[in-house]
């Protein structure tokens, strides 16, 4: 009851937004008209709809504003109005009173505040979805931030996940584009952001890791954390100040030089990408600073470790190459390594999906080197080489929104920044190293007590392998994810069989009861044990209808 209440409240505020095209192809759709006379629509209703579908998340509460933030990274499912829209999303929602933050900060720590902080501002510095911000001093008298989760903030998450899973359930099953929305896939993606947003402990970690690997550069400062008052509940990290990387008039004032600072910024996007593995993946102008202290050698001041990206050491090899064989226009090279990197099925045709990658990146080298977006061009191949069975993975989804994000930044600095020039050196020197000789050396000695322990197993292996082929004992497993499918659907046909079945039979002893005017209460009619059955057969026919 509780979860149709809150699908109402949320699909009369669709709609006052005008927004019931989202849900005209759903279970819903078809009562609409119900709840239309109840829903005046806003004034704003004239708006474009991204704009309005990101009007109606904020007013939908703080989840769901998360959720429109996570939403805005899949630019391979949304349209671009849209996606663009809900990237536009800041956690400026209302916070809770500082009274109450006081006391989570008390009840996570185990002590008063007081033993703990020389001060505690009340007042926070910022209110997010997940969490909000006070400032503190400690009684050493170094200025921190504290970092508070909001109240019954997993409750609310978990019953709003609830309920999209059960949406996207529907979704599955009675949208005609179910097999492209894959709306299960979707919730699993926001409901795995959520809970690592919601682990402070996790979002610490990630600071401090981010903080030693570029502690003392002139390019990125990282603030400390402070593991004696920080749980998995609170956080309490150094306070830092800085501008806003997208506030250009104070940068000015402050006489940063912006066109150092927009190169610095690409050139360390893609060190955390390609040396660390290990990147800032929410890198909007909200939580990337600029230490407004260093104005000839300005540097980045990064806050908000709550999404990071790692990719294997597979996916970043060839995502490295795709980049260079961008740079050198060498279009055979990129199909042939989305078919290596396994992103994509072996049957492909390579001269198809050649000509396809040409047909996307040839436009761009007709323009200056400065107006070409290295984020734009891979999100288009990306969304191109879905024609041809693209499986892309999440952490793959999230470097485009971040190169995006940086991208931006960049340009929003120096219009006229040249992404290309500043990139491809950086990458060019990362790989060198990353696959030189020395490096590939020194990971043979890393594995080399692994290789000594594991050695004299082998002849025992050797002899055993050798007995089995003489024997015509060896055993072949084989994986296929065809089979699997087969399989999947052929369970799904029973089920769906047995229910027809079921709701045949139902329909039938329905239909007896109520020719013999079987005897009982009725209702409207109708004998109750009528009615009942009829029921019983509408919901073994609904279960048994099939998933488009």
């Amino acid at each position: 009851m509780t979860s149709t209440l809150r699908a109402l409240g949320i699909a009369r505020v669709l709609l006052r937004h005008r927004l019931g095209d989202f849900l005209e192809d759903t279970a819903f759709g078809r009562w609409l008209w119900l709840l239309r006379p109840l829903t005046p629509a806003k004034d704003a209703a004239d708006l474009p709809r991204g704009q309005r579908l990101r009007l109606a998340l904020q007013e939908l509460g703080p989840i769901f504003v998360k959720i429109g933030q996570v939403l805005s990274t899949r630019r391979d499912l949304l349209p671009p109005d849209i996606a663009e829209e809900l990237a536009l999303l800041q956690d400026r929602v209302a916070p809770f009173p500082g009274d109450a933050a006081l006391a989570l900060v008390e009840a996570a720590l185990g002590r008063p505040v007081t033993a703990v902080f020389s001060g505690f501002d009340l007042e926070p510095l910022a209110s997010a979805s997940i969490a909000q911000v006070h400032a503190a001093r400690l009684h050493n008298g170094r200025e921190v931030v504290v970092k508070v989760l909001r109240p019954d903030i997993r409750k609310r998450i978990a019953a709003d996940i609830e309920l999209l899973r059960t949406l996207a359930s529907l979704a599955d099953r009675h949208h005609p584009n179910a097999e492209k929305i894959r709306a299960q896939e979707v919730v699993s993606e926001i409901e795995a952001t959520l809970h690592a947003e919601l682990d402070l402990q996790r979002e610490g970690a990630n600071a401090s890791l981010m903080r030693r690997t570029w502690l003392g550069s002139d390019d990125l400062y990282v603030p400390e954390v402070f593991w004696d008052y920080s749980t998995e509940t609170v956080l309490t990290m150094e306070r830092v100040r800085g501008i806003p990387s997208d506030d250009i008039a104070a940068l000015d004032a402050a006489g940063i030089d912006r066109k150092a600072l927009a190169a610095k910024g690409v050139r360390v996007f893609y060190a955390q990408v390609f040396r660390d593995n290990f990147f800032h993946a929410d890198a909007h102008a909200g939580n990337i600073w600029v230490d407004a202290t260093r104005k000839e050698n300005p540097r980045f001041i990064a806050i908000d470790f709550g999404i990071v990206g790692q990719l294997d050491r597979r996916d970043q090899y060839y995502l490295a190459e795709n980049f260079m064989a961008i740079f050198q226009r060498d279009y055979r090279r990129i199909a042939e390594l989305h078919v290596e990197a396994g992103w994509m099925p072996a049957h492909i045709r390579i001269d198809e999906l050649e000509a396809a990658t040409r047909a996307v990146c040839e436009p761009y080298f007709t323009r200056p080197l400065s107006e070409i977006s290295l984020g734009e061009v891979l999100v288009k191949l990306f969304k191109t080489a879905q024609r041809y069975e693209l499986t892309l993975q999440p952490q793959l989804i999230l470097l485009q929104k971040t190169l995006l994000n940086i991208e931006g930044v960049g340009r929003l600095l120096d219009p006229k920044l040249d992404i290309w020039a500043e990139a491809r050196p950086v990458l060019e020197k990362i790989l060198r190293e990353r696959y030189s000789p020395q490096t590939l050396g020194a990971e043979f000695r890393k594995r080399l007590p692994e290789l000594i322990t594991h050695a004299p197993d082998m002849p025992r292996l050797l002899h055993d392998f050798l007995a089995q082929q003489v024997r015509g004992q060896h055993s072949i497993h084989m994986r296929s994810e065809d089979l699997a499918e087969l399989a999947r659907i052929s369970k799904a046909g029973q089920r769906q069989t047995v229910y027809a079945i079921l709701g045949t039979g139902l329909m039938i002893v329905a239909a007896v009861l109520f020719a013999l005017e079987s005897g009982g209460p009725r209702f409207y009619g109708i004998p109750a044990v009528a009615g009942i059955a009829g029921l019983g057969a509408f919901g073994a026919f609904l279960a048994a209808w099939p998933r488009r």
